[in-house]
Parts: C-alpha cells; structure tokens; sequence
C-alpha cells in the first residue's frame, strides 16, 4: 500500500486534488481510499488530505501517519508546517515552487520535485491572480514524478471532476508533466 499526504490551504484545490488522483488510479485498476482532515474551515487555512493506494482492498481506516509520499501544495507552508513529519526515508515531496528551494537540508534523506504550479495555473486563467487554483497541475507533475497514474487516467480524472475550464485544467496538468524539476537524494 501507498500513502500521500497533500498539504494546502483551504480554496487551493487540495482536496479536490485527492479526490482526484485517487479516481486517476481507480481508472488505472487501483483501489483507493481518499479524505480530508480539516483545522478551521476558512479560505487560507491549512488543510491536509490523504490519498490510499493499494491493488488489493484497503481495510485500514485512520489518518496516514506515515505517508510514503506528499505533495505540498503551497510553498509557504515549509516555513510553518513540518511537512516531513512521518515521511517514510527515500520518500518524494512534490513542491508548488517556482524553483528549488533553498535550503534542501530539511529534505535530506527524501526525494524532492517542484514545479511552478501557481505560475501555470496563472497562464491557463485557473483561478484568479490572487487565488490560482493549481489542483490540476500538481496532478500531471505527480504523474511524472512517480511514473504513475498515466496522464490519459489524470486528464480522465479532470474531465470528470472538474467542471468549469475542462481544458485548460488538461492543458495546465500537462504542462505540469513536462515541466517538473526534481532532485533524488533519498
């Protein structure tokens, strides 16, 4: 079994995103278990979401606590968040940031991508200019940093969620894909 856990702040997308992926896996023959944990319920709030994936049943039912991987939706977060808290070692962190951060010591010993996603939700008018929901380009680059779901089950997975902008969410997804940056050092 795989567990994510998606760090963002409320009206981002995060749990959309889950919702998301795990129904791009489910296509893919997966099963999945997906579920937000909410502190206070308000635009900006951290929000967290866990994505469970496994090819067999999945009985387990409480938060993921050691996650194999997460996905960090807005950057600010690493100032005030310990998102690696139960990382499992070798473990991927997949970053919304225009470029590597700085100090990568809190990453040792985890894998870490990154990927301007507020910049290409920008460029496809997802979102508005202050608040650029970047759900559907965190998908395509978690497609290409883990080599899985395919993109033809995310872009599956966004017509079917995502209501409004069905193209543009696609088109920002596979920008995403191409536009990953990663570092393994796990």
């Amino acid at each position: 079994m795989q567990e994510i856990r998606f760090h963002g702040r409320g009206g981002q997308g995060t749990v959309l995103a889950s919702i998301s992926l795990a129904k791009a896996y489910f296509d893919a023959g997966y099963e999945v278990q997906t579920f937000p944990l909410f502190g206070v319920e308000r635009r900006g709030a951290p929000v967290e979401a866990y994505l469970r994936i496994d090819d067999r049943k999945i009985l387990l039912r409480c938060n993921v606590y050691e996650p194999d991987h997460i996905v960090v939706m807005d950057n600010k977060l690493l100032a005030s968040i310990d998102v690696t808290r139960g990382l499992k070692p070798g473990g991927w962190i997949l970053i919304n940031t225009p470029q590597q951060p700085d100090d990568m010591t809190p990453f040792d010993g985890f894998n870490v991508a990154w990927v301007d996603a507020t910049g290409i939700a920008l460029q496809h008018r997802l979102g508005t200019r202050t608040s650029p929901i970047i759900n559907t380009a965190m998908l395509g680059a978690f497609a290409r940093t883990h080599g899985e779901p395919a993109m033809e089950h995310i872009e599956q997975a966004i017509l079917k969620e995502v209501p409004i902008k069905q193209q543009e969410n696609v088109m920002a997804a596979r920008d995403a894909f191409d536009q990953l940056q990663r570092v393994d050092q796990g």
